[in-house]
C-alpha cells in the first residue's frame, strides 16, 4: 500500500491547512464560548470545493480521492472541529450516501446543491437523521414511522443529537415502515426542511464541538413524496449502515486532527516553558510523552490512509474505518489529556487552546458508531 501523496493531494492538504489557520482560527475560542455556529466559514469552504470533495463532478461535486479528504479533516480539525464536523457529514454520510444510492431525480434536485455547499449563494448542507431516545447504538430499534400511503408516506417520530439539525436545508431520514421484519422494514427518505410538521428542538448546550449545531427533530404528519425514498422498498439500515462507514474515517480523521493539533500545541510550548533552569523539552517525562504523543498520532494516520485507500480502491473498508475511528478517537483523547498535563494551569486557559481540543475530542469515541460498536464491528471480522 502506498502512502505517498500526489502532488494534488499535497497541494489539498496545504489549501486546507492555509484556510484553518485564516479562516478557522480567528474567533474560534468566541464561537465554542457563545456556541455560535461557524456559517461563514462553511460558506468559505463550499467555495473551496470541500463541502462536497469526494462527490463527481457530473454530481456537483470537487471529484476528489477519499485520501485527499482525509487530509484536509485533519488540518482543518487542528484548529475547529466544529467546523470539521460539519464537512464531515455533509460529505461522508449526505453526499457520499446520495451519489452511491440516490435516483437520477434525487441528485438533479438536492444532491448538486449539497455537495456545492451552497444554492442562490447561500449555505446548502445537510443531515443524517439516524438516532433516537430508544435507538442509538442499536439502530436497528427504529420508533420514527413511514406509513405507505401509495403515492406517498407519512412520517410521525423523533431524532435526536442531530449535527447540522438547525443549519441543513435537507435531511436524510430514517424510519420504519414495515415494523414485523425488523431492520429489514426501515427505509431512508430525503426530507426538506421546511417541510410542514417538521419541528426543530433547542439547540444543545454540550461539552465540545459547541460550535456545531445539534438539535432534537420530530415529525408530526409529515408528508413525503415516493419519489424521495432512497433506494428500493426496505434498504434504509442497509443505507445507513453503508453510509457510516464511510463517515467512520471522516471522524476518525477529525479525531486525529484534534490530537494532531494539541500535539503540535504542546511541542511548541515545551520549547518555550522553562522548569528547574531549563526549557522542559529537555526533562525525560516531558520527551517521553511527546514521544507516545507522536508516535500514537502517526498510527492513527496510517490507519485513516489504508481505509481512506480500501475505499478509493473499491475494496471492503468496513473494518478498516472501525479500526481508524477507535484507535484515532481514543489517541486524541489520550493525546489531549496529555496536552493539557504539559502545559499545565496554562492547559487549563482558554486562551491556550489545548482544553477546547480535550473537550472536543470526547465525542470522537460516541458519534458516528461508540468505540464499543467499533471492538464489536472488529472482533465480529476476526472471530467469524
Amino acid at each position: 500500500m502506498d502512502f505517498t501523496f500526489t502532488e494534488e493531494q499535497m497541494a489539498i492538504r496545504q489549501a486546507a491547512r492555509d484556510f484553518a489557520v485564516k479562516e478557522c482560527l480567528p474567533g474560534v475560542i468566541e464561537r465554542d464560548e457563545k456556541q455560535q455556529l461557524p456559517r461563514e466559514q462553511l460558506l468559505k469552504l463550499a467555495h473551496l470545493g470541500f463541502m462536497g470533495m469526494m462527490t463527481s463532478v457530473e454530481c456537483g461535486g470537487a471529484g476528489m480521492d477519499t485520501v485527499s479528504y482525509v487530509l484536509a479533516m485533519e488540518e482543518i480539525s487542528k484548529i475547529d472541529a466544529s467546523v470539521s464536523v460539519a464537512m464531515s457529514v455533509n460529505n461522508s454520510l449526505v453526499c457520499w450516501g446520495l451519489e452511491a444510492y440516490g435516483s437520477l431525480y434525487q441528485k438533479e434536485n438536492w444532491l448538486k446543491y449539497l455537495a456545492a455547499g451552497k444554492k442562490d449563494g447561500e449555505l446548502y448542507i445537510g443531515a443524517f437523521l439516524l438516532s433516537e431516545p430508544e435507538a442509538g447504538s442499536d439502530a436497528t430499534s427504529q420508533k420514527t414511522s413511514a406509513v405507505d400511503k401509495g403515492d406517498h408516506y407519512v412520517l410521525n417520530g423523533m431524532k435526536n443529537w442531530i449535527t447540522n439539525g438547525n443549519s441543513a436545508s435537507v435531511y436524510l431520514v430514517m424510519a420504519q415502515t414495515h415494523a414485523t421484519k425488523g431492520s429489514k422494514g426501515i427505509n431512508a427518505f430525503i426530507v426538506e426542511k421546511n417541510t410542514d410538521g417538521i419541528q426543530v428542538g433547542t439547540k444543545e448546550n454540550k461539552l465540545g464541538i459547541r460550535g456545531s449545531d445539534t438539535h432534537s427533530i420530530s415529525f408530526n404528519e409529515v408528508i413525503v413524496p415516493k419519489e424521495n425514498r432512497i433506494g428500493e422498498d426496505g434498504f434504509g439500515f442497509q443505507f445507513a449502515m453503508k453510509t457510516l462507514s464511510g463517515g467512520r474515517i471522516g471522524i476518525a480523521s477529525q479525531a486525529l486532527g484534534i490530537a494532531s493539533g494539541a500535539y503540535e500545541l504542546a511541542l511548541k510550548y515545551s520549547k518555550e516553558r522553562k522548569s528547574f533552569g531549563t526549557e522542559i523539552k529537555n526533562h525525560q517525562i516531558i520527551q517521553f510523552k511527546l514521544a507516545d504523543m507522536a508516535t500514537r498520532i502517526e498510527a492513527s494516520r496510517l490507519l485513516c490512509l489504508k481505509a481512506a485507500i480500501e475505499k478509493d480502491q473499491g475494496l471492503d473498508y468496513a473494518v478498516s474505518s472501525s479500526m481508524a475511528k477507535v484507535f484515532a478517537s481514543e489517541t486524541a483523547m489520550w493525546t489531549t489529556t496529555e496536552a493539557v498535563q504539559i502545559l499545565g494551569g496554562y492547559g487549563y486557559v482558554k486562551e491556550y487552546h489545548v482544553e477546547r481540543l480535550m473537550r472536543d475530542a470526547k465525542i470522537t469515541q460516541i458519534y458516528e458508531g461508540t468505540s464499543e460498536v467499533q471492538r464489536i464491528v472488529i472482533s465480529r471480522s476476526i472471530l467469524k
